[in-house]
């Protein structure tokens, strides 16, 4: 099964949609490092005091575990917008053989065939 063209370029806007929502999802409380699809989580400032700063750790320890979910997914949309360059897409990483459309639609990012 190769993919149709216009399939893929279906498949593309899906993923271009989905890599803007996440980096702007990150934009919020990260920043974009140099390395394409990490981000550092800032330190927000609310104040001096003991409860601000409590906060302010208690607010930078969640965003880095939000910040970890939304990295992983940004490097499966980037990987996968790679394959499509590279004529790749599509393949399961771990048999080689081709992933099913309906999964292709439902996550266009997927790296692995659903076995049945």
């Amino acid at each position: 099964m190769s993919l149709d063209p216009s399939i893929l370029a279906e498949l593309k806007d899906t993923l271009l949609a989905e890599k803007k929502r996440l980096e702007d999802a990150l934009s919020k409380f990260a920043t974009k490092t140099d390395v394409p699809g990490e981000y550092e989580t800032r330190m927000e400032e609310i104040g001096t005091d003991m409860e601000d700063n409590v906060t302010e750790v208690e607010g930078y320890v969640d965003n880095l575990a939000v910040e970890a979910n939304l990295e992983h997914e940004l490097r499966d949309v980037l990987d996968a917008l790679e394959k499509m360059d590279a004529g790749t897409y599509g393949i399961c990483e771990k048999t080689g053989t081709e992933i099913a459309l309906d999964r292709l639609r439902a996550y266009p990012a997927a790296r692995t065939a659903i076995s049945k």
